[in-house]
């Protein structure tokens, strides 16, 4: 399985890490960690040397109970830190968001995939998509992150999600966006309880019927807190665990804070379920 990111093609035959680069003051786990752009660019290369092939960089906070920012706010925060790491290395990069300026500005300043927590339904996102040179990951999310975590409900989560991207899948299709652009991700964490993340992890091996390559994102979440009784930065030990369940279980992309550590246990996953297979 392949995912084609503008001229170039993620080859998807073993699993790939995506590091994440919050460039915000208030995200969940490192919010105003990396907030300048020279923190922001060496944290990036951090990442790509540790073996990330694909940094996320993101400008709008998307924790329970965030504000949304401005457009224009969201670009000057997210462009410079995409030129510095650009201008670096010819390494891969993602942009974080859901809005069609920034999709443009990030695109045109190096990024050659947007991860889109709404799966592109605000207003003109899927038009400004269709016309960029760039993949997209679809996510799924009940709400918006602002009321996200208020009583969510599902009558069947692994099926309400599967016909959700499939839908989104159809637009992406309609909207002229080739089949091998699109990525899917089932959005652990994001209008989902607890005991509905552990359901969305247990049955994750459905959503190869879709044909597309997964993405999962689960480290550092509430609820692999909520399991071990560990606070945000010690909830490595359940993140890589949760890594290896979702990748034995077909995903393709594992997002996360952690990556040197997520590569080596990747490598073992890897070894394991492809033997011989020397990446």
């Amino acid at each position: 399985m392949k995912l084609r990111l503008g001229c170039r093609q993620l080859d998807l035959s073993t699993p790939k890490v995506m590091g994440v680069l919050n460039v915000t003051p208030d995200s969940f786990s490192d919010g105003g960690r990396f907030f300048t752009v020279d923190e922001a660019v060496r944290q990036a290369m951090l990442m790509y040397e540790s073996g990330a092939v694909i940094v996320d960089v993101g400008g709008e906070s998307t924790r329970p109970g965030a504000d949304s920012i401005s457009e224009d706010e969201e670009i000057d925060r997210v462009i410079p830190v995409i030129e510095g790491i650009a201008g670096s290395t010819d390494q891969m990069i993602s942009i974080d968001t859901s809005k069609p300026g920034v999709m443009r500005a990030a695109v045109r300043a190096g990024a050659s995939l947007i991860n889109d927590i709404y799966a592109l339904r605000q207003e003109g996102a899927v038009d400004a998509a269709s016309k960029l040179d760039a993949a997209v990951c679809l996510m799924h999310m009940q709400g918006e992150p602002g009321t996200m975590q208020d009583n969510p409900r599902y009558k069947d989560i692994p099926g309400d999600i599967l016909k959700f991207l499939s839908q989104r899948m159809a637009a992406c299709r309609n909207a002229g966006i080739e089949a091998d652009r699109i990525a899917i991700d089932p959005g652990f964490g994001f209008g989902k309880t607890h005991e509905h993340n552990i359901r969305l992890l247990a049955s994750l091996e459905k959503f190869q019927e879709l044909g597309m390559p997964l993405l999962v994102s689960l480290s550092r979440k509430r609820t692999l807190g909520a399991l071990t009784g560990k606070a945000v930065g010690d909830r490595l030990p359940s993140g890589i665990a949760a890594a290896v369940l979702a990748v034995e279980r077909g995903a393709n992309i594992v997002r996360t804070h952690d990556v040197d550590e997520t590569v080596d246990a990747l490598k073992v996953v890897n070894a394991v379920m492809r033997p011989g297979n020397d990446e």
